[in-house]
């Protein structure tokens, strides 16, 4: 059957069959995300995803990756789940990873062997949006998933064979929360280690919150230079040992791509130029989600 609209996805996963396991979000609380605001959370049905696979599969055979939608498709049970991933191994005789947005409850209230399983059906990839590393931020912006157990679900999901794209969202908590969202993101990220890394810029969403805080003069966003300075804050405090960065989502002022620790300096030297204004920055026009 058709997506159900609108869908979200990683700018990686652009080549990638997009499979609907569930729509929307299970908690849709944070005051600055307006991705699922008019789309009710659901699981599809067995039935339902298996046709979707058959029907991509009959146009698309040598499909080598898919991304599992929504924003919770791993939500879903290893007892409903593993199905399938089997499916799509043997429809996609070429299939090389599956991946997934997750939060941190998808992962810890899988055992380790469960967690094995899915690797094992080679969902190999999750994305999970750390957003900030300030515990206190996130209860501010009624994020659902904890610092500490997002780090934890990192660590899990790494040692059963599963890498982790960890997102950072600049910006976030406007000019009041800069020092300890650049605090503890750094932190928090030091801790993770993940494989991927990205950063992504807030932009105020009409009908969120935290877009009608900004309307009433109650949130101050960071501007343009702003934002890059806390790239840049965060990026000068992290000691990652084997990490894939980039900041190439439309969102962002400036595309960075590069590995710690030997890029780093090159990370810190380019958004240094942006903010001292000898760098060119994506246009407003062209900036979005």
């Amino acid at each position: 059957m058709p997506l159900v609209e609108p869908v979200i996805r990683p700018p990686s996963e652009a080549d990638s069959f997009l499979l609907q396991i569930t729509t929307g979000c299970s908690s849709n609380s944070c005051t600055f995300c307006g991705a699922y605001l008019n789309k009710p959370f659901s699981v599809k049905t067995e039935k339902e995803i298996k046709e979707d696979i058959e029907q991509w599969s009959r146009s698309f055979p040598d499909t080598r990756r898919v991304f599992l939608l929504d924003a919770d498709a791993l939500v879903v049970s290893n007892k409903k789940l593993l199905p399938v991933l089997t499916a799509l191994a043997e429809k996609f005789p070429l299939l090389s990873r599956v991946s997934s947005y997750a939060n941190a409850a998808n992962i810890i209230f899988r055992n380790a062997g469960e967690l094995r399983e899915l690797a094992e059906h080679k969902l190999r990839l999750i994305y999970i949006g750390l957003e900030s590393g300030c515990q206190e931020l996130l209860t501010f912006c009624r994020k659902q998933s904890g610092v500490s157990d997002m780090v934890d679900s990192v660590e899990r999901a790494f040692r059963a064979g599963i890498k982790s794209s960890v997102i950072v969202l600049l910006g976030l908590g406007g000019r009041e929360w800069t020092s300890r969202h650049v605090a503890g993101t750094i932190t928090a990220l030091n801790q993770m280690q993940p494989r991927y890394l990205s950063f992504l810029s807030l932009m105020l969403v009409p009908g969120t919150e935290l877009y009608n805080e900004a309307r009433q003069g109650r949130f101050n966003a960071l501007n343009a230079r702003e934002l890059l300075q806390q790239a840049h804050d965060i990026i000068a405090g992290l000691e990652l040992k084997g990490t894939i960065f980039r900041s190439d989502h439309a969102s962002n002022y400036l595309s960075l791509e590069g590995r710690f620790p030997q890029d780093k300096g090159f990370f810190l030297s380019e958004l240094s130029k942006a903010i001292e204004g000898v760098r060119s920055l994506r246009p407003e026009c062209f900036r979005g989600l």
